[in-house]
Protein backbone atom coordinates (compact mmCIF):
# COMPACT_ATOMS: atom_id res chain seq x y z
CA UNK A 1 0.00 0.00 0.00
CA UNK A 2 1.35 3.25 -0.48
CA UNK A 3 1.12 6.40 2.22
CA UNK A 4 -1.15 5.43 4.82
CA UNK A 5 -4.41 7.73 6.77
CA UNK A 6 -4.63 8.42 9.81
CA UNK A 7 -7.94 6.23 9.87
CA UNK A 8 -5.38 3.65 9.00
CA UNK A 9 -2.84 4.70 11.22
CA UNK A 10 -5.13 4.29 14.25
CA UNK A 11 -6.88 0.96 13.08
CA UNK A 12 -2.93 -0.83 12.72
CA UNK A 13 -2.38 0.07 16.66
CA UNK A 14 -5.56 -0.86 18.12
CA UNK A 15 -5.60 -4.23 16.37
CA UNK A 16 -2.09 -5.22 18.58
CA UNK A 17 -2.26 -7.87 21.41
CA UNK A 18 1.14 -6.55 22.99
CA UNK A 19 1.11 -6.96 26.66
CA UNK A 20 1.26 -2.85 27.60
CA UNK A 21 1.38 -2.26 31.30
CA UNK A 22 0.48 1.42 32.82
CA UNK A 23 0.35 2.13 36.73
CA UNK A 24 0.01 -1.60 37.53
CA UNK A 25 -3.03 -1.98 34.87
CA UNK A 26 -2.91 -4.34 31.71
CA UNK A 27 -3.79 -1.74 28.85
CA UNK A 28 -6.93 -3.01 27.56
CA UNK A 29 -9.65 -1.63 25.08
CA UNK A 30 -8.49 0.30 21.79
CA UNK A 31 -5.20 2.42 22.63
CA UNK A 32 -6.70 5.39 20.64
CA UNK A 33 -9.19 5.96 23.80
CA UNK A 34 -6.89 5.20 26.71
CA UNK A 35 -5.55 8.73 28.11
CA UNK A 36 -1.57 7.79 27.53
CA UNK A 37 -1.52 7.50 24.17
CA UNK A 38 -4.98 9.19 22.63
CA UNK A 39 -3.53 12.65 22.19
CA UNK A 40 -0.42 11.68 20.36
CA UNK A 41 -2.15 9.07 18.67
CA UNK A 42 -4.17 11.89 17.44
CA UNK A 43 -2.09 14.16 16.20
CA UNK A 44 -0.17 11.83 14.36
CA UNK A 45 -2.97 10.51 12.20
CA UNK A 46 -3.36 14.10 11.17
CA UNK A 47 0.44 13.80 10.41
CA UNK A 48 -0.24 11.16 8.53
CA UNK A 49 -3.40 12.82 7.03
CA UNK A 50 -1.45 15.38 5.93
CA UNK A 51 0.44 13.03 3.12
CA UNK A 52 -2.56 12.40 1.05
CA UNK A 53 -3.90 16.08 1.64
CA UNK A 54 -3.77 17.16 -2.38
CA UNK A 55 -1.79 20.79 -1.61
CA UNK A 56 0.63 18.66 0.54
CA UNK A 57 1.30 15.48 -1.19
CA UNK A 58 3.56 16.49 -4.05
CA UNK A 59 5.93 18.43 -1.04
CA UNK A 60 6.05 15.45 0.95
CA UNK A 61 5.60 12.35 -1.60
CA UNK A 62 7.44 10.31 -4.11
CA UNK A 63 7.00 7.58 -6.41
CA UNK A 64 8.08 4.07 -5.25
CA UNK A 65 10.09 2.82 -7.27
CA UNK A 66 8.51 -0.48 -6.94
CA UNK A 67 5.09 0.71 -8.32
CA UNK A 68 4.82 4.19 -8.67
CA UNK A 69 2.91 4.96 -5.97
CA UNK A 70 3.11 7.67 -3.40
CA UNK A 71 5.30 7.01 -0.29
CA UNK A 72 6.62 9.40 2.12
CA UNK A 73 9.60 11.48 1.43
CA UNK A 74 11.40 11.16 4.55
CA UNK A 75 12.02 7.97 2.81
CA UNK A 76 14.07 9.21 0.13
CA UNK A 77 17.73 8.25 -0.21
CA UNK A 78 19.03 11.24 -1.17
CA UNK A 79 21.39 11.13 -4.45
CA UNK A 80 21.35 15.03 -5.06
CA UNK A 81 21.53 18.37 -2.88
CA UNK A 82 18.18 18.44 -4.59
CA UNK A 83 16.91 15.68 -2.62
CA UNK A 84 17.93 16.94 0.45
CA UNK A 85 16.04 20.19 0.22
CA UNK A 86 13.38 18.20 -0.82
CA UNK A 87 13.13 16.32 2.28
CA UNK A 88 14.10 19.14 4.72
CA UNK A 89 10.90 20.23 2.93
CA UNK A 90 8.82 17.51 3.62
CA UNK A 91 10.40 17.26 7.34
CA UNK A 92 9.64 20.58 7.91
CA UNK A 93 5.59 20.58 6.89
CA UNK A 94 5.26 17.84 10.22
CA UNK A 95 7.51 19.53 12.05
CA UNK A 96 6.05 22.91 11.58
CA UNK A 97 2.48 20.53 12.09
CA UNK A 98 3.53 19.33 15.54
CA UNK A 99 6.27 22.48 16.72
CA UNK A 100 8.77 20.15 16.87
CA UNK A 101 7.44 18.74 20.06
CA UNK A 102 7.57 15.69 18.71
CA UNK A 103 11.35 14.09 18.88
CA UNK A 104 10.10 10.73 17.73
CA UNK A 105 7.52 11.75 14.81
CA UNK A 106 7.14 9.10 11.86
CA UNK A 107 10.21 11.04 9.41
CA UNK A 108 12.40 10.08 12.12
CA UNK A 109 12.65 6.48 12.01
CA UNK A 110 11.97 6.66 8.41
CA UNK A 111 15.02 8.60 7.86
CA UNK A 112 17.17 6.48 10.38
CA UNK A 113 15.58 2.45 8.24
CA UNK A 114 16.80 4.73 5.27
CA UNK A 115 20.04 5.67 6.49
CA UNK A 116 20.91 1.92 7.39
CA UNK A 117 19.73 1.11 3.90
CA UNK A 118 22.44 3.01 2.36
CA UNK A 119 25.23 0.70 4.30
CA UNK A 120 23.55 -2.16 3.44
CA UNK A 121 26.51 -3.13 1.10
CA UNK A 122 28.98 -3.37 4.36
CA UNK A 123 26.85 -6.62 5.45
CA UNK A 124 27.95 -8.53 2.14
CA UNK A 125 31.03 -9.07 4.30
CA UNK A 126 29.23 -11.31 6.21
CA UNK A 127 26.52 -12.75 4.76
CA UNK A 128 24.77 -11.92 1.49
CA UNK A 129 21.14 -13.01 2.99
CA UNK A 130 22.09 -9.94 5.93
CA UNK A 131 22.47 -7.61 3.47
CA UNK A 132 19.65 -8.41 1.37
CA UNK A 133 17.21 -8.64 4.79
CA UNK A 134 18.25 -4.56 5.25
CA UNK A 135 17.23 -3.97 1.82
CA UNK A 136 13.81 -5.53 1.83
CA UNK A 137 13.34 -4.60 5.45
CA UNK A 138 13.49 -0.62 4.15
CA UNK A 139 11.13 -1.33 0.94
CA UNK A 140 9.02 -2.76 3.33
CA UNK A 141 8.93 0.26 5.21
CA UNK A 142 8.44 2.67 3.01
CA UNK A 143 6.10 0.97 0.97
CA UNK A 144 3.60 0.32 3.58
CA UNK A 145 4.21 3.40 5.45
CA UNK A 146 5.37 1.82 8.66
CA UNK A 147 5.48 3.45 11.98
CA UNK A 148 8.53 2.26 13.81
CA UNK A 149 10.28 2.94 17.13
CA UNK A 150 13.64 1.96 18.44
CA UNK A 151 15.38 0.14 21.30
CA UNK A 152 19.08 1.06 21.65
CA UNK A 153 20.07 1.44 25.22
CA UNK A 154 20.04 -1.52 27.56
CA UNK A 155 19.20 -1.14 31.20
CA UNK A 156 21.82 -0.36 33.98
CA UNK A 157 21.53 -3.47 35.76
CA UNK A 158 23.24 -5.09 32.71
CA UNK A 159 26.59 -2.77 33.10
CA UNK A 160 27.05 -4.13 36.55
CA UNK A 161 30.07 -5.81 36.78
CA UNK A 162 29.58 -9.70 35.70
CA UNK A 163 26.07 -8.86 33.96
CA UNK A 164 27.91 -8.80 30.06
CA UNK A 165 28.97 -12.28 29.80
CA UNK A 166 28.02 -15.47 27.89
CA UNK A 167 26.27 -16.93 30.82
CA UNK A 168 22.58 -17.71 31.14
CA UNK A 169 22.35 -15.75 33.65
CA UNK A 170 23.56 -12.79 31.92
CA UNK A 171 21.21 -9.20 32.48
CA UNK A 172 22.19 -7.87 29.37
CA UNK A 173 19.77 -8.23 26.25
CA UNK A 174 21.55 -11.18 24.15
CA UNK A 175 21.05 -14.13 21.71
CA UNK A 176 20.14 -17.42 24.29
CA UNK A 177 19.22 -19.80 21.30
CA UNK A 178 20.08 -20.02 17.57
CA UNK A 179 16.87 -21.97 16.20
CA UNK A 180 16.27 -23.21 12.40
CA UNK A 181 13.49 -20.39 12.94
CA UNK A 182 15.75 -17.91 13.75
CA UNK A 183 17.13 -16.17 17.34
CA UNK A 184 16.17 -16.60 20.78
CA UNK A 185 16.21 -12.95 22.27
CA UNK A 186 16.21 -12.41 25.97
CA UNK A 187 16.75 -9.19 27.60
CA UNK A 188 15.29 -5.66 28.17
CA UNK A 189 15.88 -2.28 26.78
CA UNK A 190 15.26 1.34 28.00
CA UNK A 191 13.29 4.41 26.47
CA UNK A 192 11.77 3.06 23.61
CA UNK A 193 9.61 6.14 22.98
CA UNK A 194 6.32 5.85 21.15
CA UNK A 195 6.55 2.01 21.85
CA UNK A 196 3.55 1.40 22.50
CA UNK A 197 2.39 3.35 19.62
CA UNK A 198 4.17 1.92 16.71
CA UNK A 199 3.66 -0.84 14.05
CA UNK A 200 7.11 -2.41 14.30
CA UNK A 201 11.02 -1.99 16.43
CA UNK A 202 13.92 -1.38 15.58
CA UNK A 203 16.73 -3.27 17.53
CA UNK A 204 20.59 -2.26 17.49
CA UNK A 205 21.87 -2.48 21.03
CA UNK A 206 25.12 -1.08 21.89
CA UNK A 207 27.84 -4.29 21.64
CA UNK A 208 29.54 -5.36 25.10
CA UNK A 209 33.01 -4.13 25.24
CA UNK A 210 34.45 -7.23 26.39
CA UNK A 211 36.19 -9.24 23.22
CA UNK A 212 34.84 -13.28 22.34
CA UNK A 213 36.72 -15.48 20.73
CA UNK A 214 33.40 -17.15 19.06
CA UNK A 215 30.02 -15.27 18.08
CA UNK A 216 29.04 -12.18 21.03
CA UNK A 217 25.83 -13.24 21.67
CA UNK A 218 25.46 -9.33 22.19
CA UNK A 219 25.95 -7.94 19.13
CA UNK A 220 23.00 -8.10 16.79
CA UNK A 221 20.40 -5.99 15.09
CA UNK A 222 16.85 -6.80 13.72
CA UNK A 223 13.50 -5.41 13.27
CA UNK A 224 10.47 -6.77 14.12
CA UNK A 225 6.81 -6.15 14.98
CA UNK A 226 6.08 -4.77 18.97
CA UNK A 227 3.58 -7.82 19.40
CA UNK A 228 5.43 -10.88 18.87
CA UNK A 229 4.95 -13.46 21.59
CA UNK A 230 7.34 -12.99 24.48
CA UNK A 231 7.22 -8.72 24.19
CA UNK A 232 6.11 -6.94 26.86
CA UNK A 233 6.04 -2.87 27.34
CA UNK A 234 6.08 -1.07 30.65
CA UNK A 235 4.56 2.84 30.31
CA UNK A 236 6.19 5.75 32.53
CA UNK A 237 3.18 7.86 34.40
CA UNK A 238 1.68 10.02 31.20
CA UNK A 239 1.84 13.37 31.49
CA UNK A 240 -1.69 14.29 28.63
CA UNK A 241 -4.86 15.46 30.03
CA UNK A 242 -8.33 15.46 27.94
CA UNK A 243 -8.22 19.63 28.54
CA UNK A 244 -6.16 21.22 25.47
CA UNK A 245 -7.32 24.72 26.98
CA UNK A 246 -5.81 23.28 30.75
CA UNK A 247 -2.45 21.25 28.74
CA UNK A 248 -2.06 22.65 25.39
CA UNK A 249 1.00 20.82 25.03
CA UNK A 250 0.65 17.48 26.25
CA UNK A 251 -3.44 16.94 25.15
CA UNK A 252 -1.82 16.91 21.80
CA UNK A 253 1.98 15.90 22.34
CA UNK A 254 3.11 13.68 25.10
CA UNK A 255 4.89 10.67 23.34
CA UNK A 256 4.89 7.81 26.14
CA UNK A 257 8.59 6.32 26.41
CA UNK A 258 8.61 2.68 27.27
CA UNK A 259 10.75 -0.51 28.71
CA UNK A 260 11.10 -3.03 25.66
CA UNK A 261 10.84 -6.54 27.66
CA UNK A 262 11.81 -9.44 25.58
CA UNK A 263 11.38 -13.04 27.04
CA UNK A 264 12.88 -15.60 25.09
CA UNK A 265 11.13 -13.66 21.45
CA UNK A 266 11.69 -15.26 18.28
CA UNK A 267 13.34 -13.28 15.80
CA UNK A 268 12.59 -14.67 12.37
CA UNK A 269 15.88 -15.03 9.81
CA UNK A 270 14.70 -12.58 7.37
CA UNK A 271 14.21 -9.88 10.15
CA UNK A 272 17.56 -10.36 11.34
CA UNK A 273 20.43 -7.57 9.99
CA UNK A 274 23.59 -9.32 11.40
CA UNK A 275 24.40 -11.59 14.69
CA UNK A 276 27.55 -12.48 16.16
CA UNK A 277 29.76 -9.92 14.96
CA UNK A 278 30.89 -6.90 17.17
CA UNK A 279 33.09 -5.39 14.59
CA UNK A 280 29.90 -5.01 12.66
CA UNK A 281 27.83 -3.63 14.92
CA UNK A 282 30.19 -0.74 14.99
CA UNK A 283 31.14 -0.59 10.91
CA UNK A 284 27.51 -0.40 9.91
CA UNK A 285 26.08 2.01 12.72
CA UNK A 286 29.47 4.24 11.36
CA UNK A 287 28.71 3.36 8.05
CA UNK A 288 25.30 4.22 7.75
CA UNK A 289 26.09 7.67 8.79
CA UNK A 290 23.03 7.07 11.02
CA UNK A 291 23.96 10.75 13.02
CA UNK A 292 24.41 12.90 10.23
CA UNK A 293 21.55 11.77 8.09
CA UNK A 294 19.05 11.89 11.51
CA UNK A 295 20.60 15.34 12.47
CA UNK A 296 19.14 16.66 8.90
CA UNK A 297 15.53 15.35 10.69
CA UNK A 298 16.31 16.58 14.14
CA UNK A 299 17.45 20.32 12.45
CA UNK A 300 14.15 20.64 11.07
CA UNK A 301 12.42 20.18 14.08
CA UNK A 302 14.67 22.35 16.43
CA UNK A 303 14.16 24.91 13.79
CA UNK A 304 10.39 24.74 14.64
CA UNK A 305 10.01 24.23 17.99
CA UNK A 306 12.45 27.42 18.42
CA UNK A 307 9.94 29.38 16.60
CA UNK A 308 7.57 28.34 18.25
CA UNK A 309 9.11 29.62 21.56
CA UNK A 310 9.79 32.57 20.37
CA UNK A 311 6.30 33.25 19.40
CA UNK A 312 5.60 32.47 22.99
CA UNK A 313 7.82 35.27 24.18
CA UNK A 314 6.40 37.88 22.10
CA UNK A 315 3.22 37.06 22.86
CA UNK A 316 4.13 37.10 26.65
CA UNK A 317 5.75 40.78 26.37
CA UNK A 318 2.72 41.90 24.15
CA UNK A 319 0.48 41.29 26.75
CA UNK A 320 2.33 42.60 29.52
CA UNK A 321 3.67 45.21 27.80
CA UNK A 322 7.01 44.98 28.16
CA UNK A 323 8.44 45.46 24.56
CA UNK A 324 10.31 48.45 25.71
CA UNK A 325 12.39 47.13 28.79
CA UNK A 326 15.89 46.49 27.92
CA UNK A 327 16.43 43.34 29.42
CA UNK A 328 13.14 42.03 27.05
CA UNK A 329 14.81 42.71 24.12
CA UNK A 330 18.32 41.26 25.28
CA UNK A 331 16.67 38.13 26.10
CA UNK A 332 14.66 37.78 22.96
CA UNK A 333 17.29 38.17 20.61
CA UNK A 334 19.39 35.51 22.20
CA UNK A 335 16.54 33.25 21.16
CA UNK A 336 16.66 35.15 18.06
CA UNK A 337 20.33 34.90 17.20
CA UNK A 338 19.84 31.02 18.04
CA UNK A 339 16.94 30.89 15.70
CA UNK A 340 18.96 32.02 12.90
CA UNK A 341 21.94 29.97 13.77
CA UNK A 342 20.05 26.87 13.30
CA UNK A 343 18.63 28.25 10.40
CA UNK A 344 21.69 28.99 8.63
CA UNK A 345 23.02 25.45 9.83
CA UNK A 346 20.48 23.83 7.80
CA UNK A 347 21.75 25.48 4.61
CA UNK A 348 25.31 25.02 5.17
CA UNK A 349 24.40 21.91 5.51
CA UNK A 350 22.89 21.35 2.89
CA UNK A 351 25.22 23.27 0.27
CA UNK A 352 28.64 21.42 2.05
CA UNK A 353 27.08 18.21 1.28
CA UNK A 354 28.98 15.48 0.24
CA UNK A 355 29.10 11.95 -1.62
CA UNK A 356 29.09 8.87 0.71
CA UNK A 357 31.26 6.71 -1.67
CA UNK A 358 28.44 4.35 -2.15
CA UNK A 359 26.52 6.43 -4.83
CA UNK A 360 24.24 8.75 -2.17
CA UNK A 361 24.75 12.25 -1.00
CA UNK A 362 25.31 13.50 3.11
CA UNK A 363 24.57 16.84 4.27
CA UNK A 364 27.99 18.41 5.41
CA UNK A 365 28.20 16.86 8.57
CA UNK A 366 29.83 19.59 10.80
CA UNK A 367 26.55 22.12 10.40
CA UNK A 368 24.81 19.29 12.11
CA UNK A 369 26.76 18.37 14.43
CA UNK A 370 27.23 22.02 15.31
CA UNK A 371 23.68 22.34 15.98
CA UNK A 372 23.31 19.18 18.15
CA UNK A 373 25.95 20.97 20.20
CA UNK A 374 24.11 24.50 20.64
CA UNK A 375 20.81 22.80 21.16
CA UNK A 376 21.24 21.13 24.24
CA UNK A 377 21.72 24.55 25.74
CA UNK A 378 20.26 26.70 23.42
CA UNK A 379 16.77 25.10 24.83
CA UNK A 380 16.93 25.18 28.27
CA UNK A 381 18.38 29.00 28.31
CA UNK A 382 14.82 29.51 26.24
CA UNK A 383 13.14 27.69 28.61
CA UNK A 384 14.46 29.86 31.51
CA UNK A 385 13.86 33.31 29.40
CA UNK A 386 10.02 32.04 29.76
CA UNK A 387 10.30 31.78 33.06
CA UNK A 388 12.03 34.67 34.07
CA UNK A 389 9.72 36.81 32.04
CA UNK A 390 6.87 35.53 33.08
CA UNK A 391 7.36 35.37 37.16
CA UNK A 392 5.06 34.20 39.58
CA UNK A 393 2.32 34.85 36.51
CA UNK A 394 3.15 31.43 35.63
CA UNK A 395 2.22 29.74 39.01
CA UNK A 396 -1.17 31.58 39.72
CA UNK A 397 -3.01 29.86 36.26
CA UNK A 398 -6.69 28.98 37.14
CA UNK A 399 -8.36 26.70 34.89
CA UNK A 400 -10.70 26.20 31.97
CA UNK A 401 -13.43 25.35 34.39
CA UNK A 402 -12.99 28.46 36.88
CA UNK A 403 -14.47 30.69 33.58
CA UNK A 404 -17.67 28.48 34.17
CA UNK A 405 -18.28 29.65 37.21
CA UNK A 406 -19.60 32.47 39.33
CA UNK A 407 -16.27 33.52 39.55
CA UNK A 408 -16.24 34.09 35.90
CA UNK A 409 -17.41 37.50 36.15
CA UNK A 410 -14.52 38.45 38.33
CA UNK A 411 -11.33 36.73 36.71
CA UNK A 412 -12.76 38.38 33.26
CA UNK A 413 -12.07 41.95 35.26
CA UNK A 414 -8.82 40.59 37.15
CA UNK A 415 -6.83 38.52 34.74
CA UNK A 416 -6.87 40.49 31.53
CA UNK A 417 -4.03 41.35 29.72
CA UNK A 418 -2.63 44.06 28.20
CA UNK A 419 -4.45 43.15 24.65
CA UNK A 420 -5.77 40.10 25.38
CA UNK A 421 -9.02 38.97 27.39
CA UNK A 422 -8.63 37.15 30.53
CA UNK A 423 -9.57 33.71 29.08
CA UNK A 424 -6.57 34.43 26.00
CA UNK A 425 -4.39 35.40 28.76
CA UNK A 426 -4.87 32.81 30.59
CA UNK A 427 -4.79 30.66 27.60
CA UNK A 428 -1.13 31.38 27.23
CA UNK A 429 -0.38 31.22 30.60
CA UNK A 430 -1.62 27.68 30.95
CA UNK A 431 1.20 27.34 27.99
CA UNK A 432 3.60 28.76 29.71
CA UNK A 433 3.37 26.86 32.94
CA UNK A 434 3.25 23.52 30.66
CA UNK A 435 6.87 24.52 29.45
CA UNK A 436 8.12 26.25 32.41
CA UNK A 437 6.40 24.09 35.34
CA UNK A 438 4.83 20.99 34.09
CA UNK A 439 5.93 17.24 34.17
CA UNK A 440 5.77 18.02 30.17
CA UNK A 441 7.96 20.62 29.88
CA UNK A 442 10.62 18.75 32.40
CA UNK A 443 10.68 15.52 30.26
CA UNK A 444 11.07 18.11 27.17
CA UNK A 445 13.98 19.65 28.16
CA UNK A 446 15.45 16.51 29.99
CA UNK A 447 14.99 15.42 26.44
CA UNK A 448 16.56 18.03 24.23
CA UNK A 449 19.48 18.02 27.19
CA UNK A 450 20.64 14.34 25.82
CA UNK A 451 18.80 13.28 22.90
CA UNK A 452 21.77 12.54 20.86
CA UNK A 453 23.46 11.49 24.40
CA UNK A 454 25.77 14.00 26.61
CA UNK A 455 27.38 16.77 25.75
CA UNK A 456 31.43 14.85 25.74
CA UNK A 457 29.71 12.34 23.37
CA UNK A 458 28.08 15.26 21.15
CA UNK A 459 30.94 17.29 21.24
CA UNK A 460 33.39 13.97 20.30
CA UNK A 461 31.68 13.72 17.14
CA UNK A 462 31.77 17.69 15.88
CA UNK A 463 35.73 17.77 17.32
CA UNK A 464 36.38 13.82 15.79
CA UNK A 465 35.09 15.71 12.11
CA UNK A 466 37.84 18.04 12.28
CA UNK A 467 40.67 15.92 13.48
CA UNK A 468 42.20 15.21 10.08
CA UNK A 469 41.80 19.44 8.60
CA UNK A 470 45.09 21.19 9.02
CA UNK A 471 43.80 24.22 7.25
CA UNK A 472 43.50 26.51 10.11
CA UNK A 473 46.92 25.22 11.62
CA UNK A 474 48.48 25.99 8.05
CA UNK A 475 46.65 29.38 8.22
CA UNK A 476 48.80 30.07 11.27
CA UNK A 477 51.70 28.34 10.90
CA UNK A 478 51.86 30.15 7.38
CA UNK A 479 51.20 33.99 9.37
CA UNK A 480 53.75 32.82 11.93
CA UNK A 481 56.04 31.91 9.17
CA UNK A 482 55.85 35.15 7.55
CA UNK A 483 56.94 37.23 10.69
CA UNK A 484 60.28 35.98 10.73
CA UNK A 485 61.62 37.80 7.63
Amino acid sequence: MPVKSGKQYIERINSQSVPCWYKGELVTGKRSEHLAFKGLMETQAQLYDMQSDPLLAGKMTYESPVDGKPVGLSFLPPTTVDDLRKRRGAMSVWSNAHHGFLGRSPDYMNTAIMSFYTAADLLNELSPQYAENLRNYYAFCRDNDITLSHAFIQPHASKISGQMDATEDAIAAKVVERTEDGLIITGAFMMATQGATCDEILVYPSPSPAPFDDENPFAFAFAIPNDLPGITLVCRDTYASESRFNFPLSSRYEEMDNLVIFDHVLVPHDRIFFAGNEEMSSRLFSGSNFHIHAGHQVLCRYIAKTEFILGTLQLLTDTLDLASEAHVVEKTARVLAGLESLKSLAIAAEAGAIPDGRGFILPAPQPLMAANILYPKLYPEMIEIIQLMASSGMIMVPQEEEFKTDAATHLDIYLRGTDMTAQQRTSLFRLIWELGAGSFGGRQTQFERFFFGNSITVSNRLYSTYSGVDTYRQLVSHFLANTHR
